[in-house]
């Protein structure tokens, strides 16, 4: 069944700060850091630790320019040969030297432990909200901006803990620590370096806004690049079939070059904000150095505190570069943090009631009602009109019909994967809505045209990861369906590894494997979506043996363009335009002399007719 996609293309790809204005900015800006806030408060021990440890590094560290002070004026400049305080001084700057290095060590395995703890938690809850999500939202979004969100965008989070917490804390310690020892040295050398704190102000501030905007085109133009691959790499198939790789390929590097620019526009501000800091320290260092010499000449000043000062105004621009150089992490975080939040937001249009119908699963019998169900993929355009249709327990259902039909449509209403917009459906008299979300996918069991296998063994992909199934009830599950001689003719058997998709395998051995899925995990309801469209005749009989098999005791619903599949079947509906316009056994229908025999003259060659 073929549906009018509204998934859009990589171009689609929101932007978060796209119309804000100011005021909404700063909104967006707080409301990110809040959010971090809320997951990083479990570790709020662990960040005590961490400014404790930088605490006593950054004093290690810096006591070591006035010890250097203390040696040149108590003991140089006075012509003091006192070789035992200078050992002693020398052996104080060991000490500092080597605690400074062990709590830097502290402080950086510790912050590191608490960011990763905190971005695997972010990681781990996206996938499980993305995998909640409704049909309806991987009809709307790329795939690839979702790849971006999960990978890319949770690895500026862990950037933002493990590089820009860890500058704020360190560099800006650093900077007031700076400050206090060089008021402590010389109040009025102090508050003439006091003067460059507003000239960095308006550098910071004049190159916020624009430093922002490249960010913001940098992230998107990734994305965006990001999803185009993701998208060609998943139709590689169609795209060599039908000799696109040149038409594909300038698309591709239209992207890239959209992105490379955007990097450069990005490093270029990036080094133009940097060098700015850079010729204001090296202005510093002159300034300080000219006002300091001729105090010192004027005896007005030590030369061991002129030294000592020196060196500390080295150091203060230190600090300050190194956090400014964190402003495009900072930037990319910001944005990051408000696409992954764009995630969370979404609610999913499938939810589960807040008072589920408690059901046993095993005393489920499987009787389907679809009580006038209308549904449309979009407003005032129905796909399914008026359904009304009862299946009995342990029936089997054929569904045929054109591409269009509603057939497909019909089933994903049955397995929720959308709701109805008017009418009912029931499971033994249960409406599906007010049945509990896995309750309901234990009841169904689904098997469509292509079966999605997992990069694992075979064992793994019969029973999906479930740890409480067996080795014994998979192996018996194979060889019920008729999959055992196949897994025995691997080289590992039941534990070979699968590659993604299970490319290797055969269209037909892959169903074997989503057959044996069915009886490992037993559900009451069986549907097979176009299961055997993509298979040769041979093949189709073996499956055909195993679906004989799985379906015994189940209600069971088979959706085929071969009418051969469904020739058994104890009821065939035929669909047209989203309604079932007749209903009976093969031959009843054939009897009709109607629509369905139009189909069934149609497989066998015999005639064509108009859809």
């Amino acid at each position: 069944m073929s549906k009018e996609s509204s998934k859009r293309g990589p171009e689609a790809v929101s932007d978060p700060a796209a119309g804000m204005t100011n005021a909404d900015e700063k909104r967006r800006d707080g409301a990110a850091f809040r959010i971090l806030a809320s997951y990083a408060k479990p570790h709020r021990l662990t960040f005590f630790w961490v400014v404790c440890c930088a605490i006593i590094a950054i004093a290690a560290d810096l006591m070591q320019p006035y010890l250097m002070k203390i040696a040149i004026d108590d003991n140089l400049m006075v012509g003091k040969n006192d070789f035992g305080t200078i050992l002693e001084i020398s052996g104080i700057f060991l000490i500092l030297s080597v605690t400074g290095l062990l709590f830097s060590y502290l402080q950086n395995n510790l912050l590191q432990f608490a960011g990763q703890s905190i971005v695997a938690r972010i990681r781990k809850e996206l996938f499980e909200h993305i995998s909640k999500l409704s049909m309806s939202y991987f009809d709307r979004v790329p795939t690839g901006s979702l790849i971006t969100h999960v990978s890319s965008d949770t690895e500026t989070v862990s950037q933002f803990f493990t590089q820009v917490l860890l500058s704020v804390v360190r560099d800006g310690l650093t900077l007031v620590f700076i400050i206090v020892l060089m008021f402590h040295l010389d109040s009025t050398l102090a508050l003439y370096c006091m003067i460059l704190l507003p000239i960095i102000a308006v550098i910071a501030i004049s190159f916020r806004t624009y430093m922002r905007k490249t960010y913001q085109l940098s992230r998107t133009q990734l994305s965006r690049l990001v999803a185009f691959v993701a998208e060609n790499l998943a139709g590689m198939n169609l795209i060599q079939v039908f000799h696109q790789e040149k038409e594909q390929q300038e698309q591709f590097t239209n992207r890239n070059s959209s992105y490379f620019r955007a990097n450069l526009r990005e490093i270029r501000t990036n080094v133009l904000f940097n060098r700015s800091f850079d010729i204001l320290g090296n202005m510093s260092v002159a300034f300080v150095t000219w006002l300091g010499g001729m105090a010192v000449f004027n005896k007005n000043m030590e030369f061991g505190v002129l030294y000592a000062f020196i060196t500390y105004i080295r150091l203060f621009f230190q600090p300050i570069n190194a956090i400014t150089q964190q402003w495009n992490t900072l930037q990319s975080t910001n944005v990051s943090v408000q696409r992954i939040w764009s995630i969370f937001s979404v609610v999913p249009d499938i939810r589960s009631s807040d008072n589920p119908q408690p059901i046993r699963l095993e005393e489920v019998q499987g009787r389907i009602d679809f009580n006038h169900v209308t549904f449309g993929y979009e407003a005032g355009s129905p796909i399914i009109k008026d359904l009304d249709l009862h299946i009995r327990p342990g029936e089997m259902i054929g569904v045929v019909g054109t591409t269009g039909a509603g057939k497909s449509t019909m089933i994903s209403l049955l397995c929720r994967f959308y709701d109805v917009q008017s009418g009912s459906v029931l499971i033994d008299g249960n409406d599906i809505r007010d049945i509990a979300q896995p309750q309901l996918q234990r009841m169904i069991g689904l098997v469509q045209q292509e079966p999605y296998l997992y990069s694992g063994s075979i064992i793994d992909n019969v029973r999906l990861f479930d740890e409480s199934i067996s080795r014994e009830d998979v192996v018996r599950a194979c060889k019920f369906v008729g999959a055992d001689p196949l897994v025995q003719r691997m080289k590992d058997g039941y534990d070979t590894r699968l590659s993604e998709r299970g490319s290797g395998l055969s269209a037909g051995e892959r169903q074997l494997i989503s057959f044996a899925r069915i009886i490992v995990f037993k559900p009451k309801v069986l549907i097979l979506d176009e299961a055997t469209a993509n298979l040769d005749s041979q093949t189709e009989q073996l499956i055909q043996s195993a679906l004989n098999v799985v379906s015994e005791g189940r209600t069971t619903l088979v959706i085929a363009h071969r009418l051969s599949t469904i020739m058994q079947a104890d009821r065939i509906l035929v669909m047209r335009q989203g309604e079932v316009v007749e209903e009976g056994t093969h031959r009843q229908l054939l009897n009709q002399h109607g629509y369905y025999e139009q189909l069934y003259m149609h497989s066998q060659g015999k005639v064509n007719y108009g859809a």
